[in-house]
């Protein structure tokens, strides 16, 4: 279970507050082998299985219960990521067991290693701690400066010292998100939350005291103390205290109870400022929360994140704003979990002001008083223009004393809107109210509706009759005839489409010659589909859209009102987004949000049209098709199967935010129902055994078909590719050698160095498309797993099998990317997104 080894040139001794740890031979040459490799024998076992100590404190005073600070490395779930960190151990003596560690500092927690990496002391005095292939992670940077040992002591604190017992190095000087008691911050460190990746939430000291923030552009206080003189920032039993530079003097400012026991203070990932304590209870020990501390000046609604972005938080529930108008401009990112927060409906966009609106909020105010831009002696219109006149102000906060109207009060614009409060409730003279920035939505075109420009030349018409009566009329007359004439088939065919109108939950309709007006008679062409093309348009309000343009409609009328229904009644930040449609005979039109950088499988696939991608980018595309997925299987009203995912399906936006596109395939089922298919839908590569085997057909087709988009990902190549070497032709076959080999770095796409920099987590990140390629559809995870493990809650289920495969038939094989009709005849891709 531990191969891990650690390379320590230690020997261990005890003394009464401290472990330490000298070199050997500290004038030995450098060339001389100074390591000692410590492997997984019977007398170095860890307490309990995710965690081992290399150095420990003494025991504790209690004779049944030991709490002692180690160090040494920690892992979670199967153990295939470790830290080099310290951490409390409570060791219950006797029968009971011991308690699950906590982790108070740790050297990596950005950026764990693989299970072989090594820590050493090197002879030169430095701290170490590299990854398996020998890259330096993490290091004390205390070479020639004359180390000899290391200790950890009672206080928790990791010491590295001389010859003269003098301190060179001490973990108490690069606090994490832990405060040890006696540890203090000073101006210019942090705390910053973490769960083994960076947070949002930072506690952070300045020259003259300290404030609590969550990162934005610029970061925005939540809590702010100010006390000139105060730069120094200590956890003392009894209080957390700030002190002068020399420590003469002393405030205390946030109150903690005193203890006999051990306490330690932490920034939790949710903004909170929490001390523990070590308490021992009737035989029962273990950590307690003894205080809160900044709950004592904020509530739990005056959190920045506690309602996501732009939710309102009202008595501990979390809601979208509606203005005083009752308009719906922000819906929730996930129904079934409020606190995430909301998204516009419309985005903002700053090549249309005159669209742009203020929604209300009524006795609602906001915390970020601090960092944001604010005006005085305003009144409340005057407030309001100062956002409306600045594109990158998302709302602005008024308040005054006594009723807005007339009166001059404060205006603060905000660049970046986190969790609002209501303040109903609340005693209070002073009203507040929030004025957040909307797009308004196009106006709804009518099938009769007039093209745009046609307007302008009829009043040109009309106002030249001025010149001659008689001209004019004829001019009108001729005009008239030629448009009934050119537009009496277009009309026809709507008027004759009237079943597009008993679609329930359809959005937007727009005529045929608005469209084409919208899209310069379809001359930007973005991709190429099956039945159709991809256009880029613009509507009135400058909006950029993506026109597809399904030809010969009566063909695939049942596709087209697949994904007009089922992107009309869905709306999640990670699908593609339907802003409305056109019906004819002849053809069928979808208004799709516009995505900048097209479809994923360009940036994966072509390298000559773009640059690789990096670690964190991919990463984040992959979490975004999993919560677009997971949206889809477990959290509508009934189930949505989207039966051809691919990254041709992926569409990204400016940011490389990925959503999912493409639901002409799609099926509603109800829940805990699987479907018996008639014909086989979707794209050979990308098709689950179950379609070869007959079998029914639930959610897992698409988790096995997300599992392969990953590996693509991952290694920036396709699954089928006739330009690789016969036996790498085939990428799934290719993986399954690797991973029996264990050797999946090996795949990793080597088109981008960071990508091989972050490799470990690539590797983690192909095992879990390893878990969603299983060929027993069972053994697969529920897309809702999949988003638990890429957020590091949940780790990826152990005993895989690699031999996922099923041979595709030959035809498959020798025509890719297609569709197989039920009569047999092979279908190009019906539904592709921008391009």
């Amino acid at each position: 279970m531990w191969p891990l080894k650690w390379l320590l040139v230690l020997l261990l001794f005890s003394s009464s507050n401290s472990v330490q740890a000298f070199l050997f031979g500290y004038n030995i040459p450098s060339t001389a082998n100074l390591s000692s490799t410590w492997t997984n024998d019977q007398n170095f076992r860890p307490y309990i299985q995710n965690f081992r100590p290399i150095i420990s404190t003494g025991s504790g005073p209690n004779e049944n219960y030991d709490l002692r600070f180690s160090c040494g490395f920690i892992c979670s779930g199967t153990c295939d990521s470790f830290l080099f960190a310290i951490f409390s151990e409570g060791i219950i003596l006797g029968p009971v067991g011991s308690v699950n560690p906590h982790i108070v500092w740790s050297a990596n927690r950005d950026n764990p290693i693989s299970e072989n990496g090594t820590l050493q002391l090197t002879q030169d005095g430095d701290l170490v701690l590299r990854d398996v292939d020998g890259t330096m992670v993490w290091s004390t940077n205390t070479s020639a400066m004359f180390v000899v040992g290391m200790r950890i002591m009672e206080t928790g604190n990791l010491v590295l010292f001389d010859m003269n017992n003098k301190t060179i190095w001490q973990s108490f000087d690069h606090p994490t998100d832990t405060l040890l008691l006696g540890q203090k911050l000073v101006a210019g460190q942090r705390l910053t939350a973490s769960n083994w990746t960076r947070g949002q939430y930072n506690f952070s000291v300045g020259a003259d005291g300290f404030e609590a923030f969550v990162e934005a552009d610029p970061p925005q206080v939540y809590y702010k103390f100010v006390q000139n003189g105060y730069s120094i920032t200590r956890f003392v039993n009894g209080s957390l205290a700030v002190f002068t530079a020399n420590e003469s003097r002393k405030i205390d400012v946030l109150l903690v109870p005193e203890t006999s026991s051990v306490q330690y203070m932490r920034l939790e990932l949710d903004g909170h400022l929490r001390v523990y304590e070590w308490i021992v209870n009737n035989r029962v020990a273990g950590w307690q929360v003894v205080s809160d501390l900044m709950n004592r000046a904020l509530s739990d609604c005056d959190y920045p994140k506690v309602c996501g972005n732009y939710g309102i938080c009202s008595n501990d529930q979390c809601s979208c704003p509606k203005g005083i108008d009752g308009g719906a401009y922000f819906t929730q990112i996930d129904e079934r979990k409020p606190n995430i927060g909301c998204y516009r409906i419309t985005e903002l966009s700053c090549h249309t002001p005159q669209n742009h609106h203020l929604v209300e909020l009524e006795r609602i105010s906001y915390f970020n008083t601090y960092n944001a831009t604010i005006l005085t002696e305003m009144d409340v219109q005057s407030c309001k223009g100062a956002c409306l006149n600045n594109c990158s102000c998302k709302a602005a906060v008024f308040g005054a004393f006594g009723h807005h109207n007339g009166v001059t009060g404060f205006c603060f614009l905000q660049d970046q809107l986190f969790s609002l409060k209501d303040i109903q409730n609340e005693v209070t003279r002073f009203n507040s109210s929030v004025f957040i920035k909307v797009q308004i939505p196009p106006i709804p075109i009518a099938p009769s509706s007039t093209p745009p420009g046609k307007k302008t030349r009829q009043t040109a018409i009309v106002l030249s009759s001025t010149l001659g009566a008689s001209i004019g009329l004829i001019l009108i007359i001729s005009i008239c005839i030629v448009s009934l004439k050119g537009n009496k088939k277009i009309a026809g065919e709507e008027e004759d489409n009237a079943y597009f109108d008993q679609v329930q939950g359809m959005p937007m309709r727009f005529s045929y010659l608005y469209l084409k007006a919208a899209t310069e008679n379809f001359c930007r062409k973005l991709g190429q589909g099956g039945f159709g093309s991809v256009f880029e348009g613009t509507l009135d309000d400058g909006t950029k859209v993506a026109v597809k343009c399904l030809d010969g409609i009566g063909q695939v009328q049942k596709e087209f009102l697949s994904e007009v229904e089922i992107i009309g009644n869905i709306h999640h930040v990670n699908l593609v987004r339907l802003i409305g449609f056109c019906a004819t005979k002849s053809c069928g039109l979808l208004v799709l949000e516009y995505m900048s950088h097209g479809s994923l499988d360009k940036w994966i696939f072509y390298r000559n049209q773009n640059p690789a991608l990096d670690w964190q980018t991919r990463r984040k595309i992959i979490l975004h098709i999993a919560k677009g997925l997971s949206y889809l299987h477990d959290e509508c009203r009934q189930r949505i199967l989207h039966l051809d995912i691919k990254p041709q399906n992926i569409l990204l936006d400016s940011d490389f935010n990925a959503k999912v596109s493409d639901f002409g395939l799609s099926k509603w089922i109800d829940k805990d129902q699987s479907l018996v298919m008639t014909r086989m839908k979707g794209t050979p590569g990308y098709l689950a055994p179950e379609w070869w085997l007959g079998l029914k057909i639930t959610e897992k087709v698409d988790v096995y078909s997300f599992g392969v988009v990953v590996i693509e990902i991952m290694c920036g190549r396709k699954n089928l590719d006739l330009t690789q070497p016969e036996e790498s032709i085939h990428l799934l076959s290719l993986l399954m050698r690797k991973a029996e080999e264990d050797r999946l770095l090996d795949i990793v796409d080597n088109g981008s160095e960071d990508m091989h920099i972050r490799g470990r987590e690539a590797v983690e990140m192909i095992r879990l498309a390893i878990w969603c390629l299983q060929g027993d559809c069972s053994r697969r995870p529920s897309m809702a797993s999949v988003v638990k493990v890429l957020e590091g809650v949940m780790d990826v289920e152990l005993g895989l099998d690699y031999n996922f495969l099923t041979p595709p038939p030959v035809a498959a094989m020798a025509h890719r990317e297609v569709h197989l009709g039920s009569s047999g005849t092979i279908l190009a891709s019906i539904l592709s997104g921008p391009r």
